[in-house]
């Protein structure tokens, strides 16, 4: 027997690391990443723009038409396809402190619908149809007729108002509704303490009431009024119209 110890085996190599390829895959994963993220923060960006930038291209025009000012939301579709076709296909317009003709503090709710903006919006827009709810409020009423009336009460059961004149001693009952597509309000009642009031005043308020009922902007038409117990409700429907070009600082 040999008294050598038995030759010691080998140790065993060291496992190589990952292979190159695939440190590759990752790096480029990571950049692809950071580009996916840079064109969707610049996508959201543009967009923030072009769309502040119509807001207040179209809220300048509708302004000149309501003659107050307003907010202006948009439709689901992505502005930044504006750009390119320069058509919108809606967007709401709300005002509280709204004019038509020579009625005052007239809250109003909007919708434009398919709207073409002319050389980008700077030379107008025209729109497919729109639609709008005005709500002309008692205080809103009485301050219209400042001078003839000192306060208004709404009837919604009966659908009149209620307008007080020559101080709170008389009452006039009156009654809007549409005739012939237009608003008319015919007197209901007048008295003062039983007797008939006197029809000058009578019909200078009624005529007040009606020709503040009577000018709506974009070719807008009342086709259903109400009352109710803050005063007249008008829904009012438009076809087809033309909105001016802004101007000032928020030409588009």
């Amino acid at each position: 027997m040999s008294s050598h110890p038995a030759d010691t085996a080998a140790p065993a190599p060291v496992p190589a690391g990952p292979p190159k390829r695939r440190n590759g895959r990752r790096i480029a994963l990571i950049v692809a990443l950071v580009v996916v993220l840079a064109l969707v923060g610049t996508a959201v960006g543009a967009e923030t723009y072009v769309r502040h930038k119509n807001e207040r291209c179209i809220a300048s025009q509708v302004e000149q038409e309501l003659g107050s000012k307003v907010d202006v939301g948009f439709g689901p579709k992505p502005l930044l396809l504006t750009a390119v076709d320069h058509r919108v296909q809606y967007v709401t317009v709300d005002s509280d402190d709204t004019n038509f003709g020579p009625a005052v503090d007239m809250k109003v709710h909007a919708r434009l619908n398919d709207i073409q903006l002319i050389d980008g919006g700077r030379g107008g827009a025209n729109v497919g149809s729109s639609s709008a709810d005005a709500t002309w409020s008692n205080e809103g009423i009485a301050k219209t007729m400042s001078g003839l009336v000192s306060g208004v009460e709404s009837d919604p059961a009966s659908g009149t108002l209620r307008a007080q004149v020559l101080g709170g001693l008389a009452a006039l009952q009156v009654k809007p509704q549409i005739v012939n597509g237009k608003i008319e309000v015919t007197t209901e009642s007048a008295q003062l303490f039983g007797m008939g009031l006197p029809t000058d005043l009578v019909d200078g308020i009624v005529q007040a009431m009606t020709e503040s009922l009577q000018t709506y902007p974009m070719g807008l038409q009342p086709s259903e009024v109400k009352v109710t117990d803050k005063g007249i409700e008008v829904a009012l429907r438009g076809g087809a119209t033309t909105l001016p070009g802004g101007s000032g600082e928020a030409r588009c």
